[in-house]
């Protein structure tokens, strides 16, 4: 598709392998990647052990279920709010707020539950508040990208940034699994408080006068109106639409995916908390290779996208009828991990 949607998104700079890492050369992209690949490592490692917690307290995979719903319902309720207030304020600050909130959310739950006090409803409140805080980081992280990165690289350093989460996805869930299986899942939780203190870090150490500073006009119209402002800019670029329409259906669909893999790693196949790790790692390798693909492209086509995306369903009815765990996960592995 062509028109003025896509004349507003800067060049792609170079394509090709050779250019999958080329936004690693600028220093404060460098460290804010550094911090997200400890992040999104911690992030997993607690989020397997939180469904497996759930799992274990009330045998309900329907638990689960309501585990995930609770995480991720506050994308939805505060989305557009966290795009609003990282419009208006510092991005370094709101990511430092909110990674700090959601450390501290995350070390009551190993208190909770290396002292063997924790229930069901006491990571429901936290899965909701950690869903709040990732509410109001998430679009702040993304469009953070823009003052650590130059126009040309803004591309590669998106798909950096996917690439470096479904990595995370990769390792975390295998560690996490390890840890349930041998020590039990407090630790984990402990290990995700630690890891957020990377990114922490990453930021106090950003130069400062390196970062970019986008031009932007002073904010005097009211909240409300900006955000009916953005609505009425994504309805008017179809490209924009349809990715968000097509992102928002498959991001509904699977966010289900942990709630299935805990189901059938303990019901199913009978592999405990390490082959719901093992499931859930495998699940991330395609997410890998095709966020660094991505990285190594210029401008995406919205053909692509609803190709890939038919080829995901495809996946995923194929591997609701394979037999057996190893037949699962090579089936399952091509396609991508929720978030």
């Amino acid at each position: 598709m062509s028109g003025p949607a896509e004349a507003e998104i800067p060049l792609a700079g170079p394509v090709g392998p050779r250019a999958a890492f080329i936004s690693l050369r600028t220093r404060n992209y460098r460290l804010f990647a550094i911090g997200q690949f400890f992040s999104s490592t911690g992030l997993w490692v607690q989020r397997i052990a939180q469904d497996w917690l759930v799992l274990t307290l009330t045998g309900s995979a329907t638990a689960v279920g309501i585990t995930t719903a609770l995480q991720f319902l506050p994308s939805v309720l505060f989305g557009l709010l966290g795009g609003l207030l990282a419009d208006r304020y510092s991005k370094r600050r709101l990511l430092l707020i909110t990674q700090t909130a959601a450390a501290l959310m995350s070390a009551l739950l190993a208190v909770l539950t290396l002292t063997g006090v924790v229930h069901a409803w006491h990571v429901f409140v936290i899965a909701f508040a950690l869903g709040t805080a990732a509410a109001l980081e998430i679009p702040t992280r993304h469009s953070f990208v823009n003052e650590l990165v130059p126009p040309a690289q803004l591309r590669n350093a998106i798909s950096l940034n996917a690439a470096i989460f479904q990595l995370g996805a990769l390792i975390g869930p295998a560690i996490s699994g390890y840890l349930v299986t041998a020590v039990g899942p407090g630790y984990s939780f402990a290990i995700n408080a630690a890891a957020y203190l990377a990114p922490m870090v990453a930021l106090l150490r950003m130069r400062g006068d390196a970062l970019r500073h986008p031009v932007r006009p002073a904010v005097t119209e009211r909240a409300s109106r900006q955000l009916v402002d953005g609505l009425r800019y994504v309805a008017h670029r179809p490209q924009i639409l349809w990715l968000t329409v097509l992102i928002g259906t498959f991001g509904i669909f699977i966010a289900s995916i942990p709630v299935t893999n805990a189901a059938f790693a303990r019901m199913v196949f009978h592999s405990g908390a390490a082959g719901y790790g093992m499931l859930s790692s495998v699940v991330a390798i395609g997410s890998v290779l095709g966020a660094l693909f991505a990285a190594s492209r210029g401008r995406p086509r919205l053909r692509t996208s609803v190709l890939s995306a038919a080829a995901l369903a495809g996946l995923f009815l194929l591997a609701s009828v394979v037999p057996g765990l190893v037949g699962y996960a090579i089936v399952a592995g091509p396609s991508v991990s929720p978030r």
